[in-house]
């Protein structure tokens, strides 16, 4: 019997194997997920752990890399990872949202099979459901360039991760019933850098030689300014894109960013502060790790370097100042500039703007007035399995009109092969951070006011930066240009997680009639089926 299962799950490996692509190397991943104790800032509390981890373990992975990943749940509750900014081609079956995905039950297991097909960069993961991101779960994932094409720098000496975000000292159980309340959630208790509070964390380097540190902020509410005494940063990525090599006394990162930075070690041998701060807030938080020369003669002296605060012209200029390297390779040898974004007509214009009120005297929040509630049943299974009542395509319009904000299972209608530009209007005082799964955007415009068609005038057709993750600043608008080239029912969410947990976000579903493999690939023959999919089949082992 015993040999029998054996023989059944390898053929079904196999089987879910030749979808991947056979010819890309396979590295594999076995987790499991616990609940532990952690005391990022100084008080018991409760977080998730992988393979006893906090943070979890980081994925290291070259181009075209498949990735097997077997996630053990031994929580009490169920759970979900997603992967933020792989870009599931055709597959988006594997997101790890509850959009596509359902959810891996208590005691059990599932077996995530991704692809990093031709991307780059650096990324993370992080649990999906319940306001789990509150207590960890969450990692690096970077994907290296394979070893015959070229990358514009040389190698650095050390490659550091590097996972910024706000926390507070309550367990995600009691911010998430909180929310369920109807309420807001308070400021912020401190900010973690790699899961330890001020002072907790080290990167060691040696003098003269040159670092790479993969910073991604993976905070729920606030953008955050990362700094080292001292020294200089050099950005050389941004989520899978080689960008101009522009060198900048400190880095903005929106919430769900990530990007790429060099320094050099080279002052004079001692310890020097990395300081993160929050940006935009009256009441300004800031947290600590150090920095150790390996020869050093002293520690740290002086205080924390100070970072701009609630300057937004200082972090939209920076913004614009990020352009994609034209002439570097990408994850192929073709320099990234050779696809002319530029000299595409658009096809569609999606206006999108997010709004927050009550209903039913709850607080919510919504895109263009319509405030996302989750079906009992994954839209993508909905989809796949042709189960009707879940949702409704176009329940959610192109532009925003004014009223007021009502729950729906909102999700937008998308034409594959389209190409699309999107407007983000933020008519709030306060950052927005808007992120699409399955795709690389490129960044297009930004600026303060309404966007009108005028606005056009001012985008850069030439070098934007191509990312999948954009701030849109205080009464203002940002628009990006995407090339719907990946059919599946995709995310696109606030990275505010709590605005994105009260409904602002909806599902894209780029859909086209084709049958082929080479436009999707079918159901994969592990997955979970839940609500109303249970009890169906996906297809033979």
């Amino acid at each position: 019997m015993q040999l029998h299962l054996a023989v059944v799950l390898l053929c079904a490996t196999a089987g879910l194997f030749a979808i991947a692509g056979a010819e890309d190397p396979y590295r594999f991943f076995d987790w499991n997920v616990t609940f532990g104790d952690i005391y990022p800032l100084g008080v018991r509390q409760t977080g998730i752990l992988i393979n006893g981890q906090f943070p979890g373990p980081d994925i290291h992975s070259v181009t075209n890399d498949n990735l097997i990943i077997n996630v053990h749940n031994s929580l009490n509750e169920p759970f979900l990872i997603s992967w933020s900014g792989i870009q599931q081609r055709r597959n988006s079956y594997e997101d790890g949202v509850y959009g596509t995905t359902c959810p891996i039950p208590p005691g059990k297991n599932f077996t995530y099979i991704l692809q990093v097909k031709d991307q780059i960069g650096s990324f993370f993961y992080f649990p999906s459901l319940a306001f789990h991101k509150a207590s960890g779960g969450f990692g690096g994932i970077r994907i290296l360039s394979r070893p015959r094409i070229p990358v514009p720098f040389l190698d650095p000496a050390g490659d550091y991760t590097v996972l910024v975000g706000d926390w507070y000292k309550s367990n995600h159980t009691n911010l998430k019933a909180r929310l369920d309340r109807g309420k807001k959630l308070p400021f912020p208790d401190g900010i973690l850098i790699n899961g330890r509070g001020p002072g907790g964390a080290s990167f060691n380097v040696e003098q003269g030689k040159t670092y790479r540190l993969r910073i991604s902020n993976v905070g729920l509410q606030n953008s955050l300014n990362f700094r080292i005494q001292n020294h200089r940063l050099t950005l050389v990525e941004v989520e899978g894109t080689h960008t101009l090599q522009t060198t900048y006394s400190s880095i903005d990162l929106h919430l769900g960013q990530s990007c790429s930075v060099l320094f050099k070690a080279d002052q004079p041998a001692k310890d020097y502060y990395i300081a993160v701060s929050t940006r935009f807030t009256s009441r300004v938080l800031t947290s600590t790790a150090f920095l150790r020369y390996s020869n050093s003669a002293g520690p740290v002296s002086g205080p924390p370097p100070g970072g701009p605060t609630i300057q937004i012209d200082w972090s939209l200029n920076q913004a614009r100042s990020i352009r994609t390297n034209l002439t570097a390779s990408g994850p192929r040898p073709n320099p990234q500039g050779s696809y002319h974004y530029g000299l595409i007509n658009t096809t569609r214009t999606i206006r999108l703007a997010n709004s927050a009120g009550q209903v039913n005297g709850k607080q919510r929040y919504a895109v263009n007035s319509v405030s996302f509630v989750p079906a009992d049943t994954p839209l993508k299974l909905a989809d796949y399995f042709k189960i009707g009542g879940i949702f409704r395509v176009g329940s959610i319009s192109d532009n925003p009109y004014g009223g007021k904000i009502y729950l729906d299972t909102s999700v937008m209608q998308a034409d594959y092969r389209a190409f699309i530009e999107i407007v983000f209007q933020n008519n709030e005082n306060i950052v927005q951070s808007w992120h699409l799964d399955g795709y690389s955007f490129f960044v297009v415009g930004m600026d303060g006011g309404q966007w009108t068609t005028a606005s056009r005038r001012g985008y850069n057709l030439r070098d934007a930066v191509s990312r999948c993750t954009t701030q849109v600043y205080p009464k203002s608008w940002t628009a990006i240009y995407v090339a719907l080239d990946n059919v599946g029912m995709w995310s696109l969410r606030s990275e505010f997680w709590a605005r994105q947990y009260l409904g602002q976000q909806f599902y894209l579903r780029v859909y086209t009639t084709s049958t082929s493999l080479r436009d999707e690939y079918p159901i994969p023959k592990n997955a979970l089926l839940c609500g109303r999919a249970s009890g169906r089949h996906t297809r033979p082992l």
